[in-house]
């Protein structure tokens, strides 16, 4: 059943059409972040306490985020982060303050220049029908990038690696549970024991076919695919299709840098046994995005 429309005020601004960032672990949404917060008008935020608390609430257990209260604890989680004050910016994580250029504790933006509002905290994919439902205009923009590239740097990341641990499928898990990536009750076993590297290629299999149902179920001027590579490899194009799609102008200047993940790291960043079993896990969703041959 679709909710009556909810106008939420933010500091005295009407909160229309937000942006919200989408993808797996690593997979661009930080780069993009970082050049929608340095765009006139907006006011991005990434993984503050408030919203991830949440969101991985609804990760981990789906059956939550389809409860009655998930919209409104969603779109009140979202207005505080989005509540601009004058020590905003020390409740953000160091990856949103750095996405700003932010050197103090804020806030990074005044609130006579804010007309657009997004959030690219990390998972927010798994919360996408709850945002959906939260603010019916909103706009989506998801990135796909090449699952391999995706492993090497989640198996260099420690906030990636600690989901990985056994005890994170403790009696009560959810199944299917697109977060870890499984199924079915009769995988944990086998889940527990498998390498970091086949854990990663499970969240990126999972989260590409959440992206896939995505576009089948939103209009196509609510969302937005784009690929990582395209964003780094050819930035002015991609860049203006998304201010296109946005109705507005982003900045590129953020995209650029020697911190921008590296396409095709792949090749000297995995094992040749992680590369096998990154390959096997995922070869269907590898294959039909045209980064492995048939």
């Amino acid at each position: 059943m679709r909710l009556p429309p909810h106008i939420l005020v933010v500091n005295g601004i009407k909160v229309r059409r937000p942006v919200f960032l989408l993808g797996a672990p690593h997979s661009g949404t930080d780069q993009l972040a970082r050049a929608l917060k340095r765009s006139p008008g907006f006011h991005v935020t990434t993984g503050r306490a408030c919203v991830a608390n949440v969101v991985y609430a609804f990760a981990r257990k789906p059956s939550i985020a389809g409860g009655p209260g998930a919209v409104r604890v969603l779109r009140d989680s979202l207005a505080e982060a989005w509540q601009v004050l004058r020590d905003s910016c020390g409740l953000c994580p160091r990856t949103c303050r750095e996405a700003g250029g932010v050197t103090g504790l804020g806030p990074c933006v005044a609130t006579n220049t804010v007309t657009r509002f997004g959030d690219a905290s990390p998972d927010l994919l798994y919360s996408a029908p709850v945002l959906q439902q939260a603010f019916p205009d909103a706009r989506f923009v998801q990135l796909i990038r090449d699952g391999r590239d995706v492993a090497v740097d989640m198996l260099a990341d420690p906030s990636c690696l600690a989901w990985f641990r056994p005890v994170m499928l403790a009696e009560g898990t959810e199944f299917p549970n697109a977060f870890l990536g499984l199924n079915r009750d009769e995988h944990r076993e086998r889940w527990k024991d498998m390498p970091a590297a086949g854990k990663s290629a499970l969240r990126w299999r999972s989260a590409v076919r959440l992206s896939a149902s995505l576009r089948r179920d939103l209009p196509a001027d609510q969302l937005l695919t784009l690929r990582y590579e395209d964003l780094v490899q050819r930035p002015a194009q991609t860049i203006a299709s998304v201010s296109e799609f946005l109705e507005t102008r982003v900045s590129k200047v953020a995209l650029y840098g020697p911190r921008v993940p590296k396409v095709g790291s792949w090749r000297s960043g995995l094992r040749p046994d992680d590369l096998a079993l990154v390959e096997k896990v995922a070869r269907q969703e590898l294959t039909r995005l045209g980064y492995l041959s048939s």
